[in-house]
């Protein structure tokens, strides 16, 4: 059977691309489509260096820069990806990958890292941090996320089953497509993250300095506990702004390659989440290496860490964005600290392996395989 691999757009390596890697590892002859494929030489391992077809996008002016200004054209430019002559189409969605035309007789299963974010429920929050909250561009924003709401709930149709990357994923899909969806946690290569049982007195954050993410938060949380150390490991557009908020007791390093970061996430008392992620991969990772986290209690890492209240607890939550809500979390994990066994951290991001993914996706792939034959394409 001839299968076909759509992914929004290969720019880099995330998580998102983590997911498409193992997919690929199942499908070793499947032929891989995107809108745009702008990744250098020597960055194509993960798509085993094969050659991808793409959208009319990528032969715009300043596409590879500016590929996310062509927002509005994406709907129309998946629609243009030519799938006709395949059995099977996976595609890995978190933004247009979903909406490719299909016909009755092919199969199409839909790896949902996410429902557009910034078109439904996180909108407002997307629109206030670019700026585009208010003004003649910001109700021209609205007006482009307002049709793309109604190209993405339409082309929900098109897909006949529906995976998610986390139960909070599957209730966004059910809440905006109305369409059930199956979990399959994303692989996390839990093998790179050794595990280390040896803990020094520091705490660690790191991750793309984005709004979002909220590392200003935590930056500041420390900055009123001068008694306690934070190294933060990340780079993106906030840096400045995180940086000119860190204390004496807050040590930014910027981006660190693997090793660096490896060597701190191994040694650090705890590590330090306040994003609300889909799912939240480096909490996994951080765990691997047997260290705790303390994270936002929000979002797929619901799903990744065991609480205080649960068995074998693998970190601490706290319940709001906020700083007095850190230094609060941070307290009480000083407080229950022996309660948090290093190996059980180790033990519990085993369930999230990249040999487990592809097992998981492959069976899952099988059978509906087998369901589609049966009923001839009907799905109920």
């Amino acid at each position: 059977m001839k299968v076909a691999i759509v992914h929004d757009w290969l720019v880099t390596y995330a998580g998102a691309e983590k997911v498409l890697e193992q997919i690929l590892k199942i499908y070793p002859d499947a032929d891989l489509f995107s809108t745009v494929d702008f990744l250098e030489e020597g960055q194509r391992d993960f798509i085993l260096d094969r050659k991808v077809q793409t959208s009319f996008i990528q032969r715009l002016p300043f596409a590879k820069t500016k590929y996310r200004h062509y927002l509005p054209l994406m709907p129309l430019a998946v629609e243009q990806l030519d799938l006709s002559d395949y059995n099977i189409v996976i595609s890995s969605s978190h933004a247009v990958a979903k909406g490719v035309i299909t016909g009755p007789d092919q199969l199409h299963i839909s790896y949902v890292h996410s429902p557009i974010r910034y078109a439904w429920d996180l909108q407002h929050q997307y629109l206030r941090e670019a700026g585009l909250d208010r003004g003649i561009k910001g109700l021209l924003a609205k007006y482009i996320l307002h049709k793309i709401r109604q190209w993405d709930y339409r082309t929900a149709n098109g897909v006949d089953f529906f995976l998610a990357n986390s139960q909070f994923i599957a209730r966004r899909i059910w809440k905006v497509y109305r369409r059930g969806a199956t979990v399959i946690y994303p692989p996390v290569d839990v093998s790179a993250f050794s595990f280390h049982e040896k803990k020094e007195d520091f705490y660690l954050t790191a991750s793309r300095m984005v709004p979002y993410k909220k590392m200003d938060l935590i930056v500041e949380a420390f900055g009123e506990m001068p008694d306690k150390k934070l190294v933060v490991i990340g780079d993106g557009p906030d840096y400045e702004k995180i940086k000119s908020k860190a204390k004496d007791n807050v040590q930014l390093l910027g981006y660190q390659p693997f090793e660096v970061l490896l060597h701190y996430m191994q040694r650090a008392r705890a590590f330090v989440f306040a994003a609300e992620e889909d799912f939240g991969i480096t909490p996994v990772e951080a765990q691997a290496c047997g260290t705790p986290v303390i994270a936002y209690g929000k979002g797929g890492v619901l799903e990744t860490l065991r609480g205080l209240d649960a068995e074998k607890p693998t970190g601490v939550f706290f319940n709001k964005q906020t700083i007095a809500s850190i230094i609060d979390a941070i307290n009480t994990f000083e407080a229950n600290e022996d309660q948090i066994k290093y190996q059980h951290c180790r033990e519990n991001s085993l369930r999230f392996s990249p040999d487990r993914f592809r097992q998981e996706f492959s069976d899952f792939v099988n059978k509906k395989v087998e369901a589609f034959k049966e009923t001839g394409g009907i799905i109920i």
